[in-house]
């Protein structure tokens, strides 16, 4: 069963008569590109947007100061639409999160129009920090997900891709210590910390052979020592381990730190690894939802990458909206910004990310997943499955 035509023109209607300020706001975040929990200026502009419409807003939600948090309608059903707006170091918004957070306001901004007909609880929740630091894993702990019974966004990238199968990830950060000396006349005398990172990523890259085809293994040197005429006694870095599912991405992580190890050992220095933040689960999507949001997007002209095509592979990412899906029924498909040869993490795709192709898909994507919930919420099967079950323990 489908919402009525009237609530699904009135939703459409409300994305089509703000298109204008959605797409300005996509392009004033991707303008001003701000990293993890730096997003100053990204989340006010969500906050006043959502202001505008009508919504009770809440800056520096969940004390996250960059968190913001607008709730509209009192039904019994309370749908989460999550807003992305952080930026990457380096690359700006190579991965599109303005056009997540421009999306993920329309959409609220229409359901609020239809919230009481629908019985619906909207809240538009900004969340910081996706790239690497785990903002909405934050957000899950300080309660900003409680009595949620469905969790939506939809991510930028190269094609269309309906289903999230989102790695489980591990960031860990690797720091040797050793002894400096004189690299010519005495060296001898040092340990050298950057020959521990040589040993150690030579053994992952032996490793790789052995390990799950799907499992991945990725890392940087953030640090490599200070000049070249001393011994380095001091190296750091930062390693990302993936796997399909959590306990895949353990076992693997328990094998990438012996090499992290026995680079300690071949060079006599010590080695601390430490977490950065809490692991990405991976993404549990919800079949029926999804179902319906494809329905929805396909009805306005979207067309999804087959299965075996290697421009949707950024449906294998990984995201903290995992450990949501955990334990909020969620979904999390790709909007695709027609972006190719250029894809996620690239200047070619920030680039692409303010195109008119990813203007088109913040209108797409914000009254795709709006007419998603308004068919999820007028359909009583699903309605009733949702409300018995808003989180799965």
């Amino acid at each position: 069963m489908t919402a009525t035509s009237d609530v699904r023109e009135r939703a459409t209607d409300v994305v089509q008569t703000n298109s204008t300020s959605l797409i300005d706001l996509s392009h004033r975040i991707h303008g001003h590109p701000e990293v993890a929990w730096e997003e100053e200026r990204a989340s006010a502009w969500v906050g006043d947007a959502m202001a505008d419409a009508g919504f009770d807003v809440t800056p520096a939600a969940y004390g996250l100061p960059t968190a913001v948090e607008a709730v509209h309608g009192n039904g019994p059903l309370t749908v989460v639409v999550c807003a992305e707006y952080d930026a990457l170091p380096g690359i700006g918004h190579a991965c599109g999160h303005n056009v997540i957070a421009a999306s993920s306001v329309g959409a609220a901004m229409a359901l609020g129009q239809v919230a009481d007909e629908l019985g619906l609880r909207v809240v538009l929740l900004g969340t910081p920090a996706e790239e690497g630091a785990g903002g909405k894993i934050e957000l899950l702990a300080r309660g900003a997900f409680d009595g949620a019974h469905l969790a939506l966004m939809a991510h930028p990238g190269p094609v269309d891709v309906a289903r999230a199968d989102a790695y489980a990830v591990t960031h860990s950060h690797v720091t040797y210590a050793g002894k400096a000396s004189h690299a010519a006349a005495y060296p001898e005398l040092g340990l050298n910390a950057s020959d521990a990172f040589t040993v150690a990523q030579v053994g992952l890259a032996l490793l790789r052979q052995q390990l799950p085809s799907d499992a991945r293994v990725h890392g940087i040197i953030t640090h490599g020592g200070d000049v070249p005429n001393a011994i380095p006694d001091h190296t750091e870095g930062r390693w990302y381990v993936r796997g399909t599912t959590t306990q895949q991405m353990r076992q693997v992580e328990e094998r990438v730190h012996k090499c992290f190890e026995a680079g300690a050992l071949a060079t006599g220095c010590t080695v601390t690894i430490t977490q950065d933040g809490q692991p990405y689960a991976e993404f549990v999507n919800d079949a029926d939802i999804l179902a319906v949001y494809v329905q929805n997007a396909e009805a306005l002209g979207r067309r999804f990458a087959a299965a075996d095509d290697p421009a949707g592979r950024m449906n294998r990412a990984s995201t903290d909206m995992g450990n949501v899906s955990q334990v909020v029924p969620a979904i999390h498909p790709y909007i695709g910004i027609d972006s190719l040869p250029a894809v996620n993490h690239q200047h070619e795709f920030a680039a692409a990310s303010a195109s008119d192709a990813a203007d088109r898909a913040v209108l797409d994507a914000a009254t795709a997943l709006a007419l998603t919930v308004a068919d999820v919420a007028s359909d009583t099967k699903q309605r009733e499955r949702l409300l018995a079950g808003s989180a799965r323990g």
